[in-house]
């Protein structure tokens, strides 16, 4: 999410899928990735996490009606930019009260957010300390500019943790979740070697 000078920008990734290293067929996948009803399901709880904890803030905002496919080294994701003007009572409103509404989306926790907090202290197993938490600078009027750090590491003393997720929706496979997932970690782990 970018706040500057009352606009608001908050690029959604949600819908996923591994890159080949072939770039016909990584423009194939591509296509069916834009057109995957599971993927697109998906990244729309995302989205609307994220449209509905920024209108509040927003005199206006833009909610595109299809996303796009962005191309990085590893994966290729669906990406909408959600855009909105901060109301002009809210002009002083800073980074971290929107931080605070939108984090964490449905691309993080799930949806609804509560009943799915619920099911992941249950079921995952894990403390995510600082795995999903936001990242990124704010300077001195508040403007500024967070991440979520899905990808990301910990290093302690004797140990290194990499970190990577991915969305479960009802027509997920399992199979083709971790492969996502290790696509995923491919670039952190490059860097490690």
């Amino acid at each position: 999410m970018r706040l500057s000078r009352g606009m608001v920008t908050s690029r959604v990734l949600a819908g996923t899928i591994p890159k080949t290293g072939d770039d016909s067929k990584d423009l194939a996948l591509a296509g069916s990735l834009a057109r995957s009803s599971k993927d697109l399901e998906e990244h729309e709880f995302a989205v609307r996490s994220v449209a509905d904890a920024l209108e509040p803030f927003c005199s206006s905002t833009n909610v595109p009606d299809a996303p796009f496919v962005l191309h990085l080294a590893n994966v290729m994701h669906l990406a909408t930019d959600v855009t909105g003007a901060l109301i002009e009572s809210k002009k002083d409103i800073d980074v971290f009260s929107l931080l605070k509404s939108l984090h964490p989306s449905a691309a993080v926790c799930g949806t609804p957010r509560n009943k799915a907090f619920d099911v992941i202290d249950e079921i995952e197993g894990m403390n995510r300390g600082r795995y999903a938490g936001p990242v990124g600078w704010v300077d001195a009027r508040g403007d500024g500019e967070l991440g979520i750090a899905l990808r990301s590491g910990q290093i302690d003393k004797n140990q290194i943790r990499i970190f990577a997720g991915c969305g479960i929706v009802s027509g997920s496979d399992p199979d083709v979740e971790v492969a996502e997932s290790l696509a995923k970690f491919a670039a952190m782990q490059s860097a490690l070697n």
